[in-house]
């Protein structure tokens, strides 16, 4: 694992509190939101994650998140836009937020 690795806590319902590291950010100006792939810490490179996705606060820098309450991604079209940009970083390695945009 990366010892630079950036982590966050995440704090459930119950007030329990767990550990991600954070896979990466990225901005859409389709979507004017910025967000956050997070899975959960510890886990072995060869190990299946379960990857979680978040909308990051309106005021928070993607580059430089600082917190706060993230926000649940709500429409199939937003969810569409993140799963493209996940699926062109695992296949690739880079960030494309234009990633499943139709070209014009």
């Amino acid at each position: 694992m990366n010892e630079d690795q950036e982590q966050i806590t995440l704090v459930d319902e119950n007030g329990n509190e767990e550990l991600y590291d954070v896979l990466f950010t990225f901005e859409s100006d389709d979507f004017g939101k910025s967000y956050i792939l997070i899975y959960p810490a510890g886990k072995s490179d060869d190990e299946e994650v379960d990857i979680q996705a978040y909308a990051l606060p309106a005021d928070d820098d993607p580059a430089n998140p600082s917190g706060g309450d993230l926000q649940l991604i709500e429409s199939d079209e937003e969810w569409d836009m993140v799963e493209s940009v996940l699926n062109t970083f695992l296949a690739d390695g880079t960030v494309d937020p234009n990633a499943g945009k139709e070209q014009k």
